[in-house]
């Protein structure tokens, strides 16, 4: 993982190289997303009229739940059993794939990570490379054991398996399902990047399409992607532009040739308009999903993407899943956080992350914060604030360890739910101070001087 994110990072550096100027892009890119926020409820009509002029179905979920029962009422009309789907987010968001299955229908990743994690039984490491967790050693074993092919290490060569796979899985499908990157207000269509041609499989082959999107989605005009989707690329994969860019702008017309006979868009709010309320943080509404705010995470790279265990992950993650999921149940996330600031810096649409995480520590505290945590913190700030004080705890934190030690791990561990998942550090035999006296001690007597 970390090798890959290295890579990445050089390659967007060199990408943003050849912008004329890269920082105006990123305020351009952040103007476009955020006239897009203070007229949302404008635009969001102006595109769902055009989308429904053209044939489209145009369904408003408040919730998760109702945009998995609209979903699974859509497959039921026409009797679906396969459906293959690209990558979305937000259909892991509402927990899609395991109703759809549930409700006795086969479900098929068709992006090679995805459908790697899903043969895995896993959910995706990260929202734009959901498989970076994994070696090619790895994947062929799962190819192995799922798909009874023979080993092999040769990257070309696993995807030619997969793809095998799923050309059929295109033939069979009786409905398909995509997200999207973009949703354009004055045109009324929806704009899909990727670079396998595998979303473009999925929204033309079926004779269903369903497209699910959160309602942020929404940019004002056609002439907007020209920012958009570079920043898109640059900033997610580090490429000038993705491979392949669609755009859907409704079901199959008279006299054309291809596309589905249906094509249903499913809006989805699920707490976004909480957030679209609040004028501290409804700038994470603009976030485009580039993953950029991952790939220089210094937390990230050290504890992976399951670990959040949430469908965003990274500083993003930490910022919105509290206000979709729940403050308190979430408010960890936040405060997991070095608040380096190298989110906010790469953010392609200067999303003010690293803030936002201080503002969901606040509020959790606020909202709910025990007199035992606040008599925590507070002792805490006392000690860290006085030398005297910071200095007497050491012996103080080494004589604990030792009393702790006999109950580590054990019943009575009062530490137990936080050792769990994490190590406790040792404290230091010696501290700094100590060894730096110690240190210009020596130094004076290798000069000849008093060392007193």
């Amino acid at each position: 993982m970390q090798d890959a994110l290295h890579g990445y990072e050089n390659t967007r550096g060199g990408t943003e190289a050849t912008f004329g100027d890269f920082e105006q892009a990123r305020q351009t890119a952040a103007a476009i997303k955020w006239e897009a926020i203070e007229n949302l409820d404008t635009l969001l009509g102006e595109f769902a009229d055009k989308l429904e002029a053209r044939g489209t179905r145009v369904f408003w979920a408040g919730n998760g739940k109702e945009a998995v029962d609209y979903i699974l009422g859509v497959c039921k009309e026409h009797g679906a059993k396969n459906i293959i789907k690209s990558k979305c987010m937000t259909t892991e968001e509402i927990h899609l794939n395991p109703a759809l299955e549930a409700a006795g229908m086969q479900v098929v990743e068709s992006d090679l990570g995805e459908y790697i994690v899903q043969l895995r039984e896993e959910a995706p490491f990260h929202f734009v490379f959901p498989a970076m967790h994994l070696k090619r050693d790895r994947i062929s074993r799962i190819f192995e054991e799922k798909l009874g092919t023979e080993p092999s290490a040769d990257p070309e060569e696993l995807t030619m398996i997969a793809r095998g796979v799923m050309r059929q899985k295109y033939c069979e499908a009786d409905i398909g399902i995509s997200g999207a990157n973009f949703a354009v207000a004055d045109s009324g269509m929806i704009s899909i990047t990727e670079n396998e041609g595998n979303a473009r499989l999925t929204t033309s082959l079926p004779k269903v399409h369903i497209a699910v999107l959160g309602i942020e989605k929404v940019v004002p005009k056609l002439e907007d992607l020209s920012v958009m989707l570079q920043m898109l690329g640059t900033a997610g994969t580090g490429q000038w532009l993705t491979a392949y860019n669609s755009m859907i702008g409704g079901p199959r017309q008279p006299g054309e040739v291809d596309g589905p006979e249906e094509f249903h868009v499913v809006l989805l709010d699920n707490h976004r308009t909480k957030l679209l309320a609040d004028p501290e943080q409804r700038d994470a509404l603009r976030c485009i999903r580039c993953g950029a705010c991952l790939n220089v995470c210094p937390i990230f790279k050290n504890i992976g993407g399951h670990n959040y265990g949430t469908t965003y992950q990274g500083p993003i993650g930490s910022v919105i899943t509290p206000h979709l999921r729940g403050l308190q149940s979430y408010k960890h996330l936040s405060f997991s956080s070095s608040l380096c600031g190298a989110c906010s810096e790469t953010c392609p649409v200067k999303i003010d992350l690293h803030h936002h995480l201080m503002r969901n520590r606040r509020n959790a505290v606020q909202e709910k914060g025990g007199k035992m945590e606040r008599w925590m913190f507070g002792q805490f700030a006392k000690v860290m604030t006085h030398p005297k004080r910071y200095r007497g705890s050491e012996g103080l934190m080494r004589f604990g360890a030792k009393l702790w030690q006999p109950f580590k791990g054990r019943k009575l561990d009062p530490l137990k739910a936080w050792t769990a998942s994490r190590d406790l550090p040792a404290p230091a035999p010696k501290s700094f101070m100590k060894q730096w006296k110690e240190r210009e001690r020596e130094q004076a007597q290798e000069r000849g001087e008093d060392p007193s």
